[in-house]
């Protein structure tokens, strides 16, 4: 099944295009005009050629202020800047600290060992469904994605996994993918994001850190998913209502997404 394709960048982890990943009745998302990454804090435009020839007119940024703060975007050229903070409302939650998390092996056991790491991502999946500051920034990323005058559009959060993941996964079941695609989508950013993050996890561990803690904090699992999708399912009756009410998307942004987004193949 077609996953989102992976950009061989130098300086940018996780760089992805949704270009190519089958919706259903033999059409696509278009290539070129909607990739998702993690922070941009490292981009080179000057040396990263292959994110130079993307063209990105904009960056929407789902992070909460202190990581905007800590790790500020570098731009690529041209590109302008949209922030959409998806966990504004809480913003101490694990998504939003996840280098953090892995510095301290004691105070991770304490805080997340026994299964709680696990718990405590999956709730942070019902908060970015169910939060109204969640529903506005991504209600923002939609409608960014919608204007064919911002495209082509890169969006991304820390790791790329987590807020961007649910970004992408809302996105493609707008565009008409199966909840199947999405899955396999979602679950396919895990190799790149443990080779980002090898290096922390190696010393949480050498400082006597719990394997099954890093892996619960660095991938993304079924489960998280699957918090959302019921998360959405129990509130709203599923992906309309929460387009309709909970996100309260205009249908001609709904249109726009569709005809800019999708074509035959």
């Amino acid at each position: 099944m077609q996953t989102a394709r992976t950009v061989p960048a130098a300086t940018v982890v996780n760089l992805r295009d949704l270009g190519g990943i089958a919706l259903g009745r033999d059409r696509r998302v278009r290539q070129g005009v909607l990739f998702r990454s993690g922070q941009l804090s490292d981009l080179d435009p000057g040396r990263d050629r292959a994110v130079a020839a993307l063209g990105i007119r904009t960056v929407v940024d789902l992070r909460t202020a202190d990581e905007r703060q800590w790790s500020p975007d570098r731009l690529p050229d041209r590109a302008r800047l949209f922030v959409a903070d998806v966990l504004g409302d809480h913003p101490g939650v694990a998504p939003a600290r996840l280098k953090a998390l892995l510095t301290d092996p004691a105070e991770a056991e304490r805080a997340l060992g026994g299964g709680r790491a696990e718990e405590l991502f999956a709730e942070t999946y019902r908060k970015m469904v169910l939060s109204p500051g969640a529903a506005a920034a991504y209600r923002a990323f939609l409608e960014t994605a919608a204007d064919p005058a911002a495209r082509p559009v890169l969006f991304h959060c820390t790791a790329g996994k987590d807020r961007t993941g649910w970004a992408a996964a809302v996105l493609l079941m707008i565009l008409g993918a199966s909840r199947e695609t999405v899955r396999q989508d979602f679950l396919a950013v895990n190799p790149a994001v443990r080779a980002a993050f090898a290096p922390y996890v190696q010393k949480f561990l050498d400082g006597g850190g719990d394997p099954a803690v890093a892996a619960a904090i660095v991938e993304v699992r079924p489960r998280y998913l699957e918090t959302a999708l019921d998360a959405m399912d129990e509130r709203w009756g599923g992906l309309g209502g929460y387009v309709r009410t909970g996100l309260r998307i205009p249908e001609p942004v709904l249109e726009r997404l569709r005809e800019g987004l999708v074509i035959a193949g």
